[in-house]
């Protein structure tokens, strides 16, 4: 207990003490570098200078405030604008009628000390209630900036736990749209994310597939390259390098300036400050590397500091993208006399004063130089943007002072920061210009740009000729608009560069990805047979249809060629011949027969079956004409069974003839009769018997699975062979066994009856003749397995011919020799062996 009085007694001294403290200012106050009293305050924060001059830190004496030079104009700009704006808005009936605005505009050097300390200064004021009191309200109801993404970061993180709503009119990275770290954050321009995208669209239109990427290494040049990067994989672009460095790291500049120099790339996409671009067109300058096509942006393409005397050489030709121009009614001669007349804080007559003590007019006197100078006006592109941010600004308040026409606002209402950002939120208005402004989900506005390209004029000078437009607006077909003939490329050239790993596939040849290289380093392939590719850069070859091969040049499919033993060829007309030069010499055989059929040799051995199998082997013969010519249902029918008939009937005969042979020697011994039961009745039965049983398996073949024409197109690729399927291999098969019986059977009985002593043994020929046909057809079933296409057929021609020649000539040609050349031995003693020959 005696604890917690002491405790509450030494609590009440400290806490009245603190009750009784003044708010004090520590140290030298910022003050703004142009300001104006109002009701209403806009604070804004703009890079006017670019050389930061730091102070003496050997803290012997107190530090003074830092000090800035190079003016840079397009910022000063900036500031212009917004003052115009504001005397604009104040002048103005029916936007904030009767509320004045008043601006505290800052310079921030280019610096993060100097931003950081301006927006301090912003953020607190100097002014303190009557009783020395901290008001515990913002000194300001919005800022405008910055004008670098890097720089709006910070100045955001910084505001925006208090609320204060920061609009800012140039910085693009997409950073600042995650409305968790920045919810107070508004921008009057679009977000890098479409210009990134809309980079990597770009190259990609111009058929670019190989290219170089450099960038800033900081917000802006670090997050709008990852969305570049991104979205070229996804279009197929590929990147030889990305590299990155800051302005004040000469070493990492030299290393992007060798990597650029050694790369393939001919086009470069540049996501630079356009502090960044100047170093680096400076030491391209110095390494005189030309001749490469450079895609900018918004930050650079349009900067009058890039154009130098040697500029030209590296950026000639290049292209990128720009805010679009708008012009401001009244503000080229707003710079040039009523600025310097109501907003500047040192008049020309007064340069020794000033409305704050503390400042001298002498560091205004580098800005006095431009007193006179508005050239630059009309080429300003973002001085629309602050136009629009004061705007937005104006309407937010309008609409929370409950402003009304001829009544004006109400200027009791406490108005806090938070109010202001969720106003800003929902604020759609028109300006006078005629641009609608209203903000996004994120906070900014719609992508708009000009695409930009850099032309060289007839005297020398360095144009930025708008060549085209991208509107996130439209529709994805219409966004993007470019005038392609236009455009001047890298070195003054009229044709557009190339700039690829791999040259374009042609039709034909299909994409191989080289091993460890980017897919945009290809080899060409061509497609294999049957395989066509009729686009170029074609990732995979299509398969031919069936009947379709692929044309020499591999980029089309056309018909394959047919393929089958045609009358016409070389192999057909030989096979012709020979089938009807057999025909005719066994018709004239025949007809020597014929003649002769008095004869004894004609009469020996059953004269009927030797003119029966002249017969048939004349049906042989030409039946292997029904395998020429192009396969048809009934060609391939007929072919396979004339050919099995025909033979039978002709073996049949042969076998006829045989049995004959045997039995008539059989029959010579006392008390044989074996002749009378194989008579010529029983002959013509035997042959008769025989056939029918070839006609029965014939017709059972193509009753149950006929023989059929076929297209083949598997044997050979790029044929298709027409050729007869069997239909049935088993009847195929039972028709070549049957005809392969009754030879071996033929074969053996004549082999039997070889030795008989008959002066002209037939048996001998028979025997040999057989041989023949056996030899014949069994070396026939390897080859026709084997032979491909049209040479199958060929094959079995051959066998049928071979076959019918062999019987022909070994049974008939010992006859003939004796008709024609030896008359005298065609006597019935001579056959009866009853003539000794003579000796020599």
């Amino acid at each position: 207990m005696v604890y917690i009085i002491w405790t509450l007694l030494l609590f009440i001294p400290l806490k009245a003490k603190a009750e009784n403290s003044l708010c004090q200012m520590m140290g030298q106050h910022n003050n703004p570098l142009i300001s104006k009293e109002g009701e209403v305050t806009i604070g804004a924060l703009f890079p006017i200078h670019s050389i930061e001059t730091l102070p003496s830190f050997e803290f012997t004496v107190k530090p003074q405030l830092l000090s800035c030079s190079s003016v840079n104009l397009r910022d000063f700009r900036m500031a212009q604008t917004m003052t115009f704006a504001i005397d604009e808005i104040n002048k103005n009936q029916s936007l904030l009628p009767n509320v004045s605005i008043g601006y505290r505009i800052y310079d921030t050097c280019g610096s993060r000390l100097s931003s950081m300390s301006a927006t301090m200064a912003l953020m607190n004021g100097k002014e303190f209630s009557a009783e020395g009191k901290c008001k515990g309200q913002p000194a300001i109801h919005a800022i405008i900036g910055e004008t670098e993404s890097s720089a709006t970061v910070i100045l955001s993180r910084t505001t925006g736990p208090f609320k204060i709503p920061v609009i800012s009119h140039s910085a693009t990275c997409e950073c600042l749209s995650n409305r968790k770290n920045h919810p107070s954050f508004f921008r009057t321009i679009a977000s890098d994310y479409h210009q990134s995208r809309a980079l990597a669209y770009i190259v990609k239109h111009f058929g670019w597939s190989w290219v170089g990427a450099v960038n800033s290494d900081n917000d802006y040049g670090n997050n709008g390259m990852a969305i570049f990067l991104n979205t070229a994989q996804e279009e197929g672009i590929c990147v030889e390098y990305s590299e990155k460095f800051y302005r004040t790291d000469p070493e990492k500049l030299r290393k992007v300036v060798d990597t650029i120099k050694n790369s393939t790339a001919k086009v470069i996409v540049a996501f630079l400050t356009s502090l960044e671009m100047e170093n680096l067109l400076q030491e391209l300058t110095n390494a005189n590397i030309t001749g490469l096509q450079i895609i900018g942006v918004e930050a650079w393409i349009t900067a009058n500091s890039l154009l130098t005397p040697n500029s030209f050489r590296v950026l000639g030709g290049s292209l990128g993208f720009a805010v679009p121009k708008v012009n401001i009614q009244g503000f080229s001669n707003y710079v040039i006399k009523e600025f310097w007349e109501t907003a500047f804080p040192c008049p020309e007559t007064e340069i020794n004063s000033s409305q704050y003590s503390s400042l001298s007019c002498n560091s205004y006197h580098d800005l006095f130089l431009l007193k006179k100078y508005n050239e630059d006006v009309p080429e300003q592109r973002y001085a629309s943007n602050v136009y629009k941010a004061v705007y937005a600004v104006a309407h937010a308040l309008h609409s929370l002072l409950k402003c009304k026409v001829n009544k004006g606002c109400r200027k009791d209402l406490k108005i806090q920061p938070q109010q202001v950002v969720d106003t800003l939120r929902i604020i759609n208005f028109t300006i006078n210009m005629g641009d609608h402004v209203w903000f996004d989900s994120t906070g900014a506005t719609i992508a708009q740009y000009e695409v930009i390209n850099w032309q060289q004029d007839s005297d020398g000078s360095i144009q930025f000729k708008t060549v085209g437009y991208f509107d996130a607006s439209l529709p994805d077909d219409q966004r993007f608009v470019l005038s392609t003939e236009s455009i001047i490329w890298t070195g003054g050239q009229l044709e557009k560069p190339k700039s690829v790993c791999s040259e374009n596939c042609p039709a034909g040849t299909r994409k191989a990805v080289q091993k460890g290289r980017p897919v945009c380093c290809y080899d060409c392939i061509p497609c294999a047979d049957g395989e066509i590719s009729n686009d170029t850069d074609s990732v995979n070859c299509k398969q031919c249809p069936g009947e379709y091969w692929s044309n020499a040049e591999k980029n089309k499919c056309v018909l394959k060629t047919v393929e089958f033993l045609s009358f016409t060829e070389v192999m057909g007309v030989v096979l012709v011949f020979f089938s009807l030069f057999g025909v005719g010499l066994t018709v004239l055989v025949a007809i020597l027969f014929y003649s002769k059929k008095e004869t004894p040799i004609v009469k020996a051995n059953n004269s009927e079956l030797s003119f029966l199998l002249l017969f048939s082997l004349t049906l042989c013969f030409l039946c292997s004409l029904t395998f020429i010519g192009q396969p048809t249902e009934w060609s391939c029918m007929l072919r396979h069974t004339t050919f099995g008939i025909t033979f039978v009937l002709c073996i049949s005969c042969v076998l006829g003839k045989t049995v004959v042979v045997l039995m008539a020697f059989r029959a010579t011994h006392p008390g044989n009769y074996i002749m009378k039961w194989f008579g010529p009745v029983q002959q013509r039965l035997s042959v008769i018997a025989l056939t029918l049983i070839q006609v029965l398996i014939c017709v059972l073949w193509l009753t149950i699975s006929p023989p059929f024409p076929y297209k083949n197109m598997k044997y050979f690729k790029g044929k298709t062979i027409l050729e007869c399927n069997l239909g049935s291999t088993i009847g195929f098969s039972a028709v070549l066994g049957y005809i392969g019986l009754l030879a071996v059977l033929c074969f053996f009985l004549a082999f039997l009856a070889r030795t008989l002593p008959d002066k002209f043994n037939e048996a001998k020929f028979i025997t040999f003749s057989m041989l023949i046909f056996c030899a014949v057809w069994i070396t026939f079933i390897p080859s026709y397995v084997s032979s491909p296409g049209k040479l199958t057929v060929a094959v079995e021609i051959f066998a049928i011919l071979a076959s019918s020649f062999g019987l022909l000539f070994c049974i008939f040609a010992p006859k003939c020799y004796v008709i024609l050349l030896k008359p005298e031995q065609n006597t019935k003693p001579h056959m009866m062996g009853k003539i000794s020959p003579k000796s020599f």
